[in-house]
């Protein structure tokens, strides 16, 4: 049985049933096991997943599992945060958590042209998001940046690998990304080369 637990405790506890397991430093000693949750790791391992995957066949189903944590997501806000826009008073743990995952899947609008449908499931969680999105402290990335660094994700090439043929990686430095050209967005017809990306000279 848990003790008695202040409003601080309470608000962590909500917390972080969205964002994954883990120990608050005021959790009480008789607590039976770790908080649930972890919905913040599932959620960016399909994100990445559904970038690199290279079967045009499966493109439906990453899609529809990303849709699915989307609408877990917007379940848990109605249930604790129905007006929101944040799950809590203002932009706090959670959207920093999740905030960076939001603007990395830009990679998935532009090259899956993954968007969230409108209507029940969504609609909350897409307020989130946006809310998330337009907050001052998480203007340092642009979607052009990511689209173009992450050529190299789009196309089954992650961590560093380099595709076939490339003698660089999308994530290189120089020349900045500012002046490359914006990679092709159908990438199931193959990739372009390093060369025709402005990566190389």
């Amino acid at each position: 049985m848990l003790a008695p637990v202040d409003g601080a405790e309470r608000m962590f506890r909500v917390a972080t049933s969205l964002i994954g397991s883990v120990n608050s430093p005021v959790m009480i000693a008789s607590s039976p096991s770790p908080l649930p949750g972890a919905r913040e790791g599932a959620f960016t391992m399909t994100g990445y997943q559904f970038v690199l995957n290279q079967d045009r066949d499966r493109r439906d189903d990453w899609a529809e599992k990303l849709l699915s944590l989307y609408r877990d997501i917007d379940g848990f806000l109605l249930e604790r945060s129905s007006e929101g826009p944040y799950l809590f008073d203002e932009f706090g743990l959670v959207e920093t958590v999740f905030t960076p995952m939001f603007k990395r899947f830009w990679f998935l609008d532009y090259y899956e042209g993954f968007q969230l449908p409108e209507g029940v499931g969504y609609d909350r969680g897409r307020v989130w998001r946006e809310a998330c999105m337009a907050h001052e402290a998480t203007e340092q990335v642009s979607r052009e940046e990511i689209v173009k660094l992450y050529c190299d994700y789009a196309h089954g090439a992650g961590n560093g690998a380099l595709l076939d043929g490339w003698s660089v990686s999308s994530f290189i430095f120089t020349p900045p990304w500012q002046d490359r050209p914006w990679p092709p967005r159908d990438k199931y017809s193959g990739a372009a080369s390093d060369e025709a990306l402005g990566l190389v000279a």
